[in-house]
């Protein structure tokens, strides 16, 4: 529909053609910041309670509370597209953040909405209203809600985003973020500037919506003039040439009437080519159907005379009944797996069982969930006969379940990688237990790719994974992004187990037990820890940065140089932890429990020690710079040659605690006292006035090495 023409007098057109010029310059300028204005108001709703939310989350007085289930959905929703990893498994946060950063994805979405429906009704939003800005149909009103639906959904976000999104996907620079928002505001600007027409710029949104930009101002002026009697201007962006294109061009139904014979001519050949292909495609099904119900009988009669073979009372010869079991595992289908799992436990000549785990292990990881089932009734078995049944009788049963494991672990050792992926053994015992008794089986997977691999409740006691990775790239090639494949170990039984070396970046371990294993040099960077055991388990070396440690346990483990910066330990126990040149800047280190700990050299700047408990510990020589340490308990700490410069120590207790350096030890090789003159510089300018329990002995110190406190003179 075109907009109506008005004649005018010469002059008339001359000054409303210098004044529209003017107009229009200005007009843009207050569109985009309209624009600007609307975005702002959209970010800031949820950039304030998200950084609110942060702030409390920080704070180690507050109740903490699993991740609102919509805001973790969310986050996968948001996380898949843009190939940024995901934070699963439990995610504990304080209660008021759990709120506000609900606040923080609904307020954006009801603002955004609101503004939709303001633009729909009135012609303008909350920006466009503020700078006389008003968008209009080709009848000059309102668009209405199914022209702003395309004009703003489709028009101005969906088509340049995903253009942005095309380009950023198959570009050498994914998954780098800061691209994809460069483009992405390069294609919303480029879009929003228009395509040059006749008068002037008009956006690809407003075209695709049938809306016109225009000043809200003048606008008011033209209708004023018009109600007064002076003739009336056309005041909308009107596009003639545009609409006489239009109007000149034949659409798709003229073209029909006018060409009735080529109409039809492709109607039957679509109609002929459709009929074709559904026949075609009918006769491949049924072929392919009846080749699989043939492949299936021919494999039922073969499986049946393979087993006529290795009856007890067949009169084959051992020879003949290898044959026969290796033939069996070339069928690789349900009822042979079956069997055969069924004949490894029960078959008691050695070279038969040996061909048996040969023919599992050519059957790959299909033979898993069979053997699994096994596993665990094996298991279930030989628990419930530990106090009826006779030694023999438990040895005997003990042997079964050890060559199931076994031919686990060979299938493990031969398909690793991709050909594994997926594989499920929760809950299967691969390693040692106390009611199964002594066992000569250990479970060795070194150097091996178990990504993806689901270990969940599994029992790996004393298991040996050294160099192994349990964590791998998608299909995408690449690290740290939405489909990595991560093994899940969350709740298994890990005891003694060797790690050495093995990465396990990223992985599910939420109260797994590690007790007693060895990671030293272990890649535990961003793994979930949640509640777990890691009690004297060797981690020297290890990285463990902004892994999640939360509420786990850590007596008497061994941290000597690992990397935990970023690290959350909220509510940690490590008590008698040995922690030597440990790294733990920027760490949340709230409501920890270090009694007993050594953490002499260790890096702790800038982090969050509140209402940490380091009685008793040895902090000789570590770095506290700008660490929260409020409400923090040092009582007979030994803070002697520590870095306090900038820490918080509100409320601080320093009952019994060693601040001035001791005479050097000539046994310790850990911490070497530096020369004097840097002596002084441990307290300079610490504000020690809130801490609690200072001695004379403490306070003499304090004043004369620079620092602060209400008593110095």
């Amino acid at each position: 529909m075109t907009s109506p023409i008005v004649r005018r007098t010469s002059n008339q057109s001359g000054q409303s053609k210098k004044s529209e010029r003017a107009n229009s310059l200005l007009l843009g300028s207050r569109r985009f910041a309209a624009w600007a204005a609307e975005i702002t108001l959209v970010v800031t709703s949820g950039l304030i309670p998200f950084g609110i939310g942060v702030y409390a989350n920080s704070r180690s007085d507050l109740n903490r509370v699993p991740l609102n289930p919509v805001l973790v959905v969310t986050e996968r929703a948001i996380a898949r597209p843009l190939a940024l990893p995901v934070s699963y498994g439990i995610r504990n946060v304080a209660w008021p953040t759990n709120i506000l950063w609900t606040i923080a994805l609904l307020a954006p979405v009801t603002l955004s909405w609101w503004q939709l429906y303001l633009l729909a009704k009135t012609g303008s939003t909350i920006g466009k209203r503020w700078l006389k800005v008003r968008v209009v149909n080709e009848q000059g009103k309102p668009p209405g809600l199914g022209a702003v639906a395309i004009r703003e959904g489709v028009g101005r976000w969906t088509i340049p985003i995903s253009i942005a999104y095309l380009l950023w996907r198959y570009s050498f620079a994914f998954p780098n973020l800061g691209l994809f928002t460069f483009l992405s505001l390069l294609m919303i600007v480029g879009e929003g500037i228009g395509l040059p027409s006749r008068r002037g710029r008009r956006a690809l949104h407003d075209q695709l919506a049938s809306t016109y930009t225009i000043d809200a101002v003048l606008a008011s002026n033209r209708q004023a003039q018009s109600a007064g009697g002076n003739e009336a201007e056309e005041w909308q962006e009107g596009e003639e040439l545009a609409a006489d294109q239009t109007s000149q061009s034949p659409n798709l139904w003229r073209r029909i009437q006018q060409n009735p014979n080529l109409t039809l001519f492709g109607v039957g050949l679509t109609s002929m080519t459709a009929v074709l292909a559904t026949l075609i495609g009918t006769q491949v099904y049924i072929q392919i159907q009846q080749s699989q119900r043939a492949t299936k009988q021919i494999n039922s009669q073969q499986f049946l005379e393979l087993v006529k073979q290795l009856t007890p009372n067949s009169g084959a010869t051992n020879e003949q009944r290898q044959s026969a079991i290796l033939a069996m595992g070339g069928l690789n289908d349900p009822q042979s797996i079956k069997f055969l799992a069924d004949l490894l436990v029960s078959e008691t000549n050695p070279s038969l069982v040996d061909t048996i785990q040969q023919a599992l292990t050519t059957v790959g990881p299909q033979a898993i969930p069979e053997l699994k089932n096994k596993n665990q009734f094996l298991v279930s078995e030989l628990e419930s006969s530990v106090d009826s049944t006779a030694t023999k009788e438990r040895e005997l049963r003990q042997g079964r379940l050890q060559r199931n494991q076994r031919t686990i672990n060979k299938i493990l050792s031969v398909y690793s990688g991709k050909k594994i992926e997926g594989v499920d053994l929760s809950s299967a015992q691969l390693g040692q237990s106390g009611t199964s008794g002594s066992s000569l089986f250990n479970l060795v997977l070194d150097n091996l790719d178990l990504s993806g691999v689901k270990f969940k409740s599994a029992n790996l006691n004393q298991a040996s994974f050294k160099g192994t990775r349990f964590r791998g790239v998608g299909e995408d090639g690449r690290w740290d992004t939405y489909d990595d494949v991560i093994a899940d170990l969350s709740q298994a039984q890990l005891q003694q187990a060797n790690l050495t070396d093995a990465n396990l970046s990223r992985v599910l371990m939420n109260r797994i037990d590690l007790s007693r294993a060895t990671l030293n040099r272990a890649n535990l960077s961003n793994a979930r820890l949640y509640d777990a055991k890691l009690n004297s388990t060797q981690l020297v070396g290890a990285d463990l940065r902004n892994a999640v440690l939360e509420k786990a346990s850590l007596t008497g483990a061994d941290l000597g140089d690992a990397k935990l910066n970023e690290a959350n330990l909220y509510a940690a126990r490590l008590g008698r932890a040995t922690a030597i040149g440990t790294q733990l800047s920027f760490a949340n280190l709230t409501n920890t429990d270090w009694q007993g700990a050594d953490l002499s050299g260790a890096y702790l700047d800038r982090a969050n020690l509140s209402n940490a408990n380091l009685s008793a510990t040895r902090l000789t020589g570590a770095v506290l710079r700008s660490a929260q340490m409020e409400n923090v308990n040092l009582q007979n700490a030994d803070l002697s040659l520590a870095d306090l410069r900038g820490a918080n120590l509100a409320g601080a207790d320093f009952k019994g605690a060693i601040l001035a350096p001791s005479k050097q030890d000539p046994a310790d090789q850990f911490v070497q006292t530096p020369d004097l003159g840097s002596v002084s510089a441990v307290v300079q300018g610490v504000d020690f006035s809130q801490a609690k329990n200072l001695d004379a002995k403490q306070l003499a110190y304090i004043c004369t090495q620079g620092g602060i406190h209400p008593r110095c003179p």
